[in-house]
């Protein structure tokens, strides 16, 4: 029995080990396309999609939310938004950006789909890896983050002009001044739509 145990126990060590072997060539190889133009397989896909929203809901799920529906916090999330997400994640209204277009995978429309609060949280304060969302967690503090996650709540059901009136009225972000192209701008809601694609 206990021969019979060694026997099985190399045999598993033996396979382990060449397949390690084998993932270790095929990495070192490049083989693999990390082009942003050549998609993912679907199989491939499904795994770092499930391995994305697992681990960010296993961190986020601890948190304690604010009042999401607190007017000033709403309010100092739309200049936010606007001053920072507008070029990957749009707004009412905005069919596209300069940037959007070469992203891979597609960051989501959130002026179409309403993100879980914790989730959102932990997603702008860390960021994803090997992606285009940063973690502005490094210059932000949680409150300011806190009420982006407000704004969130409510931009899904705002017409473009009830969109413009928000930012129109929110508090200038202090934290970074305006880059002169755009792209993730950081100087308040005088950003917003900066070398964007006009609706269709």
């Amino acid at each position: 029995m206990k021969q019979h145990i060694k026997h099985h126990s190399i045999t598993v060590a033996v396979v382990l080990g060449v397949l390690a072997i084998g993932a270790g060539a095929f990495v070192y190889s490049g083989l693999y396309d990390i082009g942003a133009d050549d998609h993912h397989t679907k199989p491939v896909f499904a795994v770092l999609q499930t391995l994305r929203e697992r681990s960010i809901h296993a961190r986020s799920e601890d948190l304690t939310v604010p009042d999401l529906n607190d007017p000033q916090l709403i309010l100092k999330g739309a200049g936010q938004y606007a001053a920072m997400c507008t070029q990957c994640h749009l707004k009412p209204g905005m069919k596209d950006s300069e940037l959007r277009p070469g992203l891979y995978p597609q960051p989501p429309n959130l002026s179409q789909t309403r993100v879980d609060p914790k989730d959102a949280f932990w997603i702008i304060k860390h960021g994803i890896k090997m992606s285009a969302m940063p973690a502005w967690g490094g210059s932000h503090d949680d409150p300011t983050i806190w009420s982006m996650v407000a704004f969130l709540q409510k931009l899904p059901d705002m017409t473009p002009a009830q969109y413009k009136d928000i930012v129109a009225k929110a508090p200038p972000d202090e934290d970074m001044d305006m880059d002169e192209d755009g792209g993730h701008s950081h100087g308040g809601a005088a950003a917003d739509g900066a070398r964007t694609v006009p609706p269709t």
